[in-house]
């Protein structure tokens, strides 16, 4: 059954952008409930929640589970959204106060955008625009509280911090990067301005608003414009990405590792990706017992060095260069 408290909350907007706001309606006997909403979504917002400047968006269901491509919209032509229905929804698109309006300056690459827009954004009830500032660069990023996907999580602010304020030592530039589980597309941005030739990859429901994300941020304004790739962990490596063909100098992951069951496949795809020379920086908030267990066997397959700490947020970032025998 799903949650009651954030199928209202998407309805009503932006509503839950406040913190405070959230937390009443979550835990506050509301809409007829007897108890207090302890769902995993509600869980692992309320446990986010004081992590970031901004609130993170709740999660929906569809990500706890490993779907193949065939169980999954969201292609250009193929899913239930259509093209004039995500550019009218985007026309009146929801703001970070809760108002409607055009997004913007952005409307003024509009036409070179959707020229290159392969895939379609998933058509959820409201999608709001945040504002973030990295690398000397305002940054606008379309989220949903509808998708994990759709969110910008604790690990990619810290990763996004620590990519900023260590330039010169990873010298992305004309690097070549892949970014696993890139969801609403903030890393891949921020390793886009730095110079790397960037790679994002996610499920195929998440590409649309990864892919428009990436354009309106990277349009005209990076080196490099990144490429968007479907990527379901463990499915089809060697066909879509094979060894021979594919090298990346970096690998990156945000908060890819929480409450799911496809932790054996995000490792065997982490290990697939990297190469002799490859880097693998993995960002992520550590928020149950499983965690630490996909740390412990992350380190049996990769040399791994911790980087950085960030405890007001409970978010640690690695490096992990593959083990070779």
């Amino acid at each position: 059954m799903s949650c009651k408290v954030l199928e209202w909350g998407a309805k009503a907007g932006s509503w839950l952008s406040a913190p405070s706001t959230f937390y009443y309606f979550a835990r506050k006997p509301q809409m007829k409930r007897e108890q207090p909403c302890v769902c995993s979504k509600c869980w692992l917002l309320m446990h986010d929640i004081t992590s970031i400047y901004k609130p993170a968006r709740a999660p929906a269901p569809a990500m706890d589970v490993c779907l193949s491509s065939e169980q999954q919209p969201g292609r250009l032509g193929e899913g239930p959204s259509s093209p004039d229905g995500w550019l009218e929804a985007e026309e009146k698109t929801v703001q970070k106060d809760g108002t409607s309006g055009p997004t913007g300056d952005f409307n003024s690459i509009e036409p070179s955008l959707h020229s290159l827009q392969k895939f379609v954004p998933t058509n959820y009830a409201s999608y709001t625009q945040e504002n973030y500032l990295f690398a000397g660069k305002k940054i606008v990023v379309q989220e949903s509280i509808e998708s994990y996907g759709a969110v910008v999580w604790p690990g990619a602010m810290a990763l996004c911090q620590y990519l900023e304020e260590h330039t010169e030592e990873l010298n992305f530039q004309d690097a070549k990067i892949l970014e696993i589980g890139a969801g609403p597309g903030l890393v891949s941005i921020v390793a886009s301005i730095l110079g790397a030739q960037v790679t994002a990859t996610d499920l195929p429901d998440v590409l649309g608003n990864l892919q428009h994300n990436l354009l309106k941020n990277t349009l005209a304004h990076t080196a490099h414009l990144p490429e968007v790739k479907e990527l379901v962990w463990g499915e089809g490596l060697e066909q879509n990405f094979p060894k021979s063909t594919f090298y990346y100098d970096y690998v990156l992951a945000s908060d890819v590792v929480y409450h799911h069951y496809c932790l054996d496949k995000l490792l065997s795809t982490m290990a697939h990706l990297c190469q002799p020379g490859t880097v693998l920086l993995w960002a992520n908030k550590f928020r149950f017992s499983t965690d630490y267990e996909f740390l412990d066997k992350f380190k049996q397959v990769f040399d791994t060095t911790s980087l950085a700490e960030f405890p007001e947020s409970s978010v640690k970032i690695f490096k992990g260069t593959l083990k070779w025998d």
